[in-house]
């Protein structure tokens, strides 16, 4: 099987997978395929390069990013003898949804809008149902941590985990799951009474209170939202920010410099 059949096999099983290319130095042209868990396919033309391009495919695969790595001849940092564009190609990023409550479908129509794999989970079938969320990619009549011990190994920092659910209950138990992810956005709806009395619980429980600095609680930004379509777009605007390490984040036109984020060479 060619470099190009494998990636085209990786990408229909939805696995995530990079095609590393020399674009100027030597060796251009030269290609490198790496997937998680899968033997390389493929040189740079030189194995220290190989190694090193294959340990920073890595981060760019859980991050998601297709950029260009300049390295000496043989992998060494701080170099720019040789340019290698890294392509990811990644699965969609997952939203894990606890909570069958009236903010879900909202918050499912915009995270699908923004290329999500959405999952609702609600441990009580008569709120849990296809029929309420229609725009969901699944709908999962389960408890949050039951949910988490089987998806949470393959949560990435791409992920999100939001808690909506206002019930001691089930969100113990999803915070508790979710901490022990990778995943890249934990949030949870509630007030600041709610948090402060949850995150006594969280303690009682064994959390640590620099994994409760991870909690994104009360949930999303402070846009003014009242309804559940404006609370959906102040959830994933903050889940946007998050991912960007914004942390001031502010009108673009109270701000000076470059909009877009550029990705570091």
């Amino acid at each position: 099987m060619s470099l190009y059949d494998e990636l085209a096999a990786a990408v229909r099983a939805d696995r995530a997978v990079a095609l590393a290319t020399v674009i100027d130095g030597p060796g251009t042209g030269a290609k490198l395929l790496l997937a998680s868990g899968v033997a390389p396919v493929g040189s740079l033309g030189d194995p220290d390069l190989d190694r090193v391009v294959a340990r920073d495919v890595e981060g760019e695969l859980a991050a998601g990013i297709t950029r260009v790595r300049r390295y000496g001849p043989h992998g060494e940092a701080r170099r720019d003898d040789v340019s290698v564009f890294i392509e990811s190609f990644v699965p969609p990023p997952r939203m894990l949804i606890f909570g069958a409550v009236d903010f879900t479908a909202a918050l499912v129509r915009v995270a699908k809008v923004l290329g999500y794999r959405v999952t609702v989970c609600d441990a009580r079938p008569v709120f849990a149902t296809r029929a309420r969320f229609p725009f969901a990619d699944e709908v999962v009549v389960d408890w949050p941590n039951r949910l988490l011990d089987k998806v949470g190994p393959e949560l990435t920092p791409r992920d999100a985990v939001c808690v909506l659910t206002h019930d001691a209950k089930f969100d113990v138990p999803a915070i508790v799951g979710a901490l022990a992810t990778r995943v890249g956005y934990l949030g949870v709806m509630g007030s600041r009474r709610t948090r402060a009395d949850r995150d006594a619980r969280l303690v009682e429980v064994g959390v640590r209170e620099a994994d409760l600095a991870r909690v994104h609680a009360p949930i999303g930004l402070d846009l003014g939202a009242r309804t559940p379509e404006e609370t959906a777009v102040s959830i994933c605007a903050e889940i946007i920010a998050v991912h960007t390490g914004r942390r001031d984040v502010r009108p673009l036109g109270d701000t000076d410099g470059p909009i877009h984020q550029q990705g570091a060479g």
